[in-house]
């Protein structure tokens, strides 16, 4: 089974320097859940994370990264770097909802007609610790996009900002990043664990295909 794991920083984690080219993140940790797992399956596990894209840049490499790859399985997680871009270069050309939800309609309309995967949408994490905070505030409405676009095409959707935002609340003092967005080891864990619960029944249904 091919999964193809395609997003930002978040997804990439190192896999530049890794040899497996998996990195340290929540890829890495899905993986070696997977062959423990179903020893028995012949899992593909491909990250296609590259650092600071939002939508528009894997739009630009769509078909090279996941149309002509044939997954089985595709994850998606974008969104973050789209609105982190408007607070830390309000300069450059914005992504704003209503693009990212036109672009993010094409990219899955692409899978939907060209592969026959399974689509997996990770809503966006967070941006700063805080519950209300800028970023997070200005993030809900790409959360929401993500949420439609899982109903529209059928899509596993993992709860990853509810799930980040839940431990928030719990305030147990515990960080999960490491500068307000990218993910410390509990981070990725966290991802990791919302995104296994989502898709498993997936999982376990393509391995014995």
């Amino acid at each position: 089974m091919r999964i193809v794991f395609i997003g930002d920083s978040i997804t990439e984690s190192g896999k530049f320097e890794d040899p497996e080219a998996l990195g340290s993140g929540y890829v890495r940790l899905l993986y070696d859940y997977f062959i423990t797992t179903y020893p028995a399956s012949d899992f593909e596990v491909i990250n296609k994370g590259i650092s600071g894209n939002r939508i528009d840049d894997i739009k630009a490499r769509w078909q090279r990264d996941v149309i002509d790859l044939n997954p089985d399985i595709v994850s998606v997680s974008i969104g973050i770097n789209d609105v982190w871009r408007q607070l830390k270069n309000p300069a450059m050309q914005q992504i704003h909802p209503e693009e990212f939800e036109r672009v993010y309609d094409d990219l899955l309309r692409q899978v939907s007609g060209n592969t026959s995967a399974d689509i997996v949408l990770m809503e966006p994490t967070i941006i700063e610790e805080n519950l209300e905070s800028v970023g997070n505030q200005k993030l809900k409405p790409y959360v929401e996009i993500v949420n439609v676009m899982a109903e529209k095409y059928d899509a596993h959707l993992v709860p990853t900002h509810q799930a980040f935002l839940g431990y928030l609340k719990a305030n147990n003092g515990y960080a999960l990043t490491t500068d307000g967005v990218h993910m410390n080891s509990t981070g990725n864990m966290l991802k990791a664990k919302a995104w296994y619960e989502t898709v498993k029944d997936v999982l376990f249904f393509t391995s014995k295909k």
